[in-house]
């Protein structure tokens, strides 16, 4: 008993963590948890925001991705996509690149859907142009009074105006090409509105069906007709209109009466002024060219003619070396 009483007692303490509910811990699985929901959230906007055909390549991408991606498909390679990548392109370095069917419709382009279009522009200015000759007519004092000898119409050519003689009131003097003072005043005032528009001008004259006194072997309707339409030319570059602007200057005599039913009637003595459209002003100067072209092909043959097979060259010929070369090209008269 009394060895009982001498033993030594020993006391254990046992130390607890301090913090208990106060530790982090429970940061770390919010933080995932907060992760998890940012995730879900932006799937689900992601799924919401998306076509139906995206989805279906979105599905086709996550079940069987290279076939996808080499294969092509609504998704694979659209910039549009939400899955980016596929086509030829993998790694986007060229850019996204579409494989898929091409939706947007194809343009198709005709030459002829284009000239039918220059044709309705221009036939457009040209009616404005008549317009707005017209109003001039009606409006400036010194036009109104010769409203009757002025006529303006739309032929296949071009825009046609036309200034005709009255019985009292002829343009030209009497079997000549000098004009009248009004008549002057017509072709200045025609001049100034003829700038407006870039299309070339073509001019006739024409004459009524009375012989000229001297006969048809000096001096003609014919030379009278044609030295009328270059005098009007004169006066409307005169009176501002760009000497350029003038394609061709004719006379017509009378092959072309204004009233076939009465040759001799007033109204047959006349100056046409047309405003070309482009179809017109091609033919001429196609027309030209192609004439100059042949002449100098028939020029070319008619040296190599006169060399005949042994190489001889005929009397007034030139050797052929040394035969003049003919261009082909366009006169510039």
């Amino acid at each position: 008993m009394a060895d009982e009483g001498l033993r030594p007692i020993i006391i254990k303490r046992v130390k607890k963590p301090g913090g208990g509910h106060h530790g982090g811990a429970w940061k770390i699985a919010y933080a995932d948890f907060v992760t998890a929901m940012m995730a879900f959230f932006l799937l689900m906007w992601l799924l919401g925001s998306t076509t139906k055909g995206n989805l279906q390549g979105i599905a086709d991408y996550f079940s069987t991705p290279l076939k996808v991606a080499m294969a092509g498909g609504s998704g694979s390679g659209d910039a549009t996509s939400v899955i980016k990548g596929g086509g030829k392109d993998m790694t986007r370095i060229d850019g996204q690149q579409k494989k898929g069917e091409d939706l947007t419709p194809a343009r198709n382009y005709s030459l002829k859907a284009a000239e039918e279009e220059l044709a309705r522009a221009e036939a457009k200015r040209l009616q404005v142009l008549k317009d707005k000759i017209e109003e001039a007519i009606a409006t400036i004092p010194s036009l109104q009074q010769y409203q009757k000898q002025l006529l303006i119409d739309i032929t296949s050519e071009g825009l046609r105006i036309q200034i005709v003689d009255e019985k009292n009131r002829p343009m030209f003097a009497l079997a000549s090409a000098e004009l009248q003072p009004y008549t002057k005043v017509i072709l200045h005032e025609i001049a100034k509105i003829l700038n407006d528009v870039p299309n070339k001008v073509s001019l006739s004259g024409h004459t009524d069906a009375t012989p000229y006194s001297s006969g048809e072997k000096s001096y003609s309707n014919w030379e009278l007709s044609a030295d009328r339409a270059n005098a009007s030319r004169r006066e409307l570059v005169a009176g501002g209109m760009a000497e350029t602007k003038v394609l061709r200057v004719v006379g017509l005599s009378s092959a072309v009466l204004f009233d076939a039913k009465n040759p001799y009637n007033p109204v047959n003595r006349r100056i046409s002024i047309i405003v070309m459209n482009k179809k017109t002003e091609e033919s001429i100067t196609k027309e030209n060219t192609e004439a100059n072209v042949a002449d100098g092909i028939e020029a070319k043959q008619a040296v190599d003619e006169a060399v005949n097979v042994s190489g001889v060259v005929q009397p007034g010929t030139s050797q052929p070396e040394q035969a003049p070369q003919v261009p082909l090209v366009p006169a510039t008269h």
